[in-house]
């Protein structure tokens, strides 16, 4: 059964929760059907026009591919060269998953994580004293009774002694201070003593060495829940070496933090409501075992040149539009993560915008931090099978943790909730916004998006539709209408449909839609469109109006100032920086605009059937050397 059919979304602003219902309503269509090229021409985009209506736009929710058990959209989960499993296969979901292998096996070097376990994770107590292994410190640390913050925070300093008076845990005082009599026996008395015991399991629970998802590794890893939440554990309680030293030339400069000891020290109030997720996470973890698997994907598209994007004949996705309906809100689809290229951005320290209150809601995210080397320029990180444990209301420092949240997704058959994200790190134009409209950016954004939007190799079942927004958007100051573009033209050459959410932007909704819909008739593909992005960064400075919708309105009509059919991108100096070293058979943009201009004439020709020397790019990509896992 299709999960989305069986959803109502309320609307966010009162409360972000699932309703179930009998049906999800009638499909509202994009536009109407009788408005006019002429109509829409005359007008333009429609941001100085009152809503007609204030509900979805485009293709229904429902009609969208999403996860389902029989075909979740995903690789299964199957030992190989490239895919590691911390677990003995075939795993029963429901059930406890076995470590793999029976016994602790140690590896110590560069292309694993260094476990707090391992022998080889050596410690001096004090100066001039022997050597001890590090874990047996810790050991002793964990095992006894921790019944106040200062104990406990002893307890991590017995083997961290470098970071004695540095370390402060003024979070941890902050927020035992706000807590009731009931709520402080419960942290020392119950949950903390689990999480203690929880960490110290770590060589019974991880018994194969963890690889790091490298740079260019194209790897993947698979884990269950139980383990993730023993690493997590100890990264709490600061245990993992080599991860404390942050300067240029360390060993794990180009990682994320992972203990969370900068955490422990904050107490502003947004620092607090962040330390009540993860110790409610752990309350969860530890009085009901989890017993499903989490994979995470690091995945690559190849350095495609301009050319090849300006090439490609895949038409556009559907949309889903909506404005009032958050991305987590909608179950089932591969959600956009905007994500920083160390993953997980600020959580354990300032940050809490879309990134950061994700991996706040569903803990487990936070395993990424561990494993995986920031995202190249054409990487990201896909996640399958997380669970949200907690709800949480606000954004920025407004953000407040509202209580657990518990998650019936289902689960596929391995025992994965049926959950994707995707983490692709947007350029950020703080200093200069006006950069983003050149071709070597926007290639560069077009290539991180595809290689987050492109189906992994193996896949069971449909490319499941993108969830996503204005990424790169608020803070970085990337231009929204520009991001949905391009979002939407990586979504075509990926081969997957969009559901786009403008955060509560009721007109840039159906301004977005209005545009999708007169592309859509006019049969542009994502290479025309491309080709119209570039064409507006050249003569952007140049244009009356700035305005990139109307631009694009204006490139596809039959006649109009910017129209491609008096300008080609092969004439500009700069493609050819980007292009194939193959000679060019690039089309410029007069050809998508001869053709929408015939099919909207009655002809019989499209955009498409135009461009007779284009290559659909996903062909492209399927025929390089680098493959996808």
């Amino acid at each position: 059964m299709n999960i989305l059919s069986s959803i109502n979304i309320e609307n966010p602003k009162k409360k972000s929760k699932l309703i179930l219902s009998d049906n999800l309503g009638p499909e509202i269509s994009s536009s109407s059907a009788e408005t006019s090229l002429d109509q829409v021409m005359r007008e333009g985009p429609s941001q100085n026009k009152e809503p007609k209506d204030d509900g979805p736009r485009g293709a229904a929710l429902a009609s969208l591919s999403c996860m389902t058990v029989e075909q979740p959209g995903c690789p299964p989960v199957k030992v190989s060269s490239h895919h590691t499993v911390l677990v003995r296969l075939p795993h029963t979901p429901g059930l406890p998953p076995e470590p793999h292998p029976r016994v602790y096996t140690d590896v110590w070097h560069s292309q694993c994580v260094k476990m707090p376990c391992s022998p080889q994770n050596l410690y001096c107590t004090a100066p001039k004293s022997d050597v001890v292994p590090r874990w047996n410190v810790i050991t002793e640390a964990l095992s006894k009774p921790i019944t106040s913050i200062s104990e406990l925070q002893e307890a991590i300093l017995s083997y961290n002694t470098r970071y004695r008076g540095k370390w402060k845990f003024h979070g941890l005082y902050a927020l035992v201070n706000q807590f009731d009599e009931c709520e402080e026996q419960e942290l020392f008395g119950t949950t903390l003593p689990k999480m203690c015991r929880l960490a110290l399991r770590l060589p019974e629970l991880i018994t194969a060495p963890v690889p790091l998802l490298s740079q260019n590794s194209q790897a993947s890893l698979t884990l269950s829940q139980l383990q993730i939440a023993c690493l997590l554990a100890n990264a709490f309680f600061c245990t993992f070496p080599r991860r404390n030293a942050r300067g240029s030339n360390s060993e794990y400069a180009n990682y994320p933090d992972i203990n969370f000891n900068r955490l422990l020290s904050k107490k502003e109030p947004l620092v607090l409501e962040k330390l009540k997720c993860i110790l409610n996470y752990f309350r969860r973890v530890t009085s009901n075992e989890p017993t499903g698997l989490v994979t995470l994907c690091r995945t690559q598209a190849p350095d495609s040149d301009m050319h090849r994007w300006q090439s490609c004949s895949s038409p556009l996705p559907r949309l889903h539009c909506h404005h009032d309906t958050l991305i987590e809100d909608v179950p089932g689809l591969l959600h956009v993560d905007f994500a920083n290229k160390f993953l997980g951005g600020g959580v354990l320290g300032f940050g809490c915008v879309q990134e950061e209150i994700k991996f706040l809601l569903c803990p487990e995210l936070l395993v990424s931090r561990l494993v995986t080397e920031a995202l190249d320029k054409n990487e990201a990180l896909v996640i399958i099978g997380v669970e949200q444990f907690n709800k949480g209301a606000g954004y920025g420092s407004s953000f407040t943790f509202s209580g657990s949240f518990h998650d019936s997704t289902q689960r596929d058959s391995f025992g994965r909730r049926l959950t994707q994200l995707v983490a692709i790190d947007a350029l950020h134009f703080r200093q200069r916004p006006r950069e983003q409209y050149e071709k070597p950016l926007l290639l560069r954004e077009l290539n991180k998006a595809y290689a987050g939007f492109r189906p992994l190799s193996g896949s069971i079942g449909p490319a499941v539709a993108v969830a996503t927004g204005n990424w790169g958007c608020g803070a970085f100051r990337g231009d929204p209408h520009l991001k949905a573009l391009l979002q939407i033209a990586s979504c075509a050459a990926a081969g997957r449909d969009i559901a786009y959410f403008t955060f509560h932007d009721s007109d840039f909704k159906h301004r977005l839609s209005d545009l999708h819909d007169f592309l859509t008739r006019r049969s542009v593909t994502a290479g025309a469109l491309v080709q119209c992005l570039c064409l507006y960064g050249v003569q952007r400075k140049e244009l009356a109006s700035k305005d990139l919708f109307k631009f694009v309105y204006e490139s596809f009509s039959s006649s109009g100032p910017a129209s491609p059919a008096r300008t080609t991108l092969e004439t500009d100096a700069g493609v050819s920086a980007y292009s194939s070293a193959e000679p060019s058979t690039s089309t410029s943009l007069q050809d998508g605009s001869t053709s929408a201009s015939n099919n909207a004439q009655g002809g019989q020709k499209t955009n498409a059937s135009n461009l007779q020397n284009n290559m659909k790019i996903t062909d492209f990509f399927k025929n390089s050397d680098m493959t996808n896992t």
